[in-house]
């Protein structure tokens, strides 16, 4: 009896440990629509969640990596105040996601809201797309306050530093930034660098 306790007990802290829970959608979302996620598993320096496909409106766009996200900031918020084929009003959601990939442009993306997945209103700026992400593993680190380009930099050369430590396989081309908080938001702010696991 007191082995089957302690079985029990083992095996129930060993799915803890593995498979950590999360009440979704998390906390810094801030009650707005945000990509739907699973932690697989997490550590002191970065999280694993599975996402689930889903559309994206984008905006391709070049220059520095402030300017760019200013730039395609903009078009998507044109695009969700009504600069669409339906002049649709589209709620604002989390986050504003941005690929980093060297020589390329700069794809600066809004995650389209539960309510328009199925059918996202078609945009009128011909540099503002439909963007379908499919069913991705990614790596995550988090950090707060408000973040420069440096920040960015930093913080995804310590997460590739980390996966290499162990030996983990990700693309190494590209990255992507998600920012989650209106620039007026001036404390509780959440900020993370992703590195997509490869096959």
């Amino acid at each position: 009896m007191l082995s089957l306790i302690f079985l029990t007990t083992v095996a129930s802290l060993v799915t803890a440990v593995h498979v950590p829970t999360r009440t979704f959608p998390p906390t810094f979302c801030h009650g707005q629509d945000c990509p739907r996620y699973t932690v697989v598993s997490s550590t002191a320096d970065y999280e694993e969640r599975l996402y689930e496909p889903a559309k994206w409106t984008s905006a391709s766009v070049t220059g520095t990596y402030s300017a760019a996200v200013s730039a395609g900031f903009g078009k998507l918020f044109q695009y969700i105040s009504g600069n669409n084929k339906d002049q649709a009003k589209i709620p604002m959601t989390v986050p504003v996601l941005t690929k980093i990939q060297p020589g390329q442009d700069f794809i600066v993306s809004f995650f389209v809201p539960y309510a328009d997945q199925a059918s996202p209103p078609e945009p009128s700026d011909p540099d503002v797309f439909t963007n379908p992400l499919p069913q991705m593993t990614a790596y995550v680190r988090h950090f707060s306050g408000y973040a420069r380009d440096a920040d960015w930099v930093e913080n995804a050369n310590a997460l590739a530093k980390s996966l290499d430590n162990a030996t983990i396989s990700y693309h190494r081309d590209f990255y992507y930034t998600a920012g989650y908080n209106s620039p007026f938001q001036p404390v509780d702010r959440h900020n993370e660098v992703w590195f997509i696991k490869s096959d």
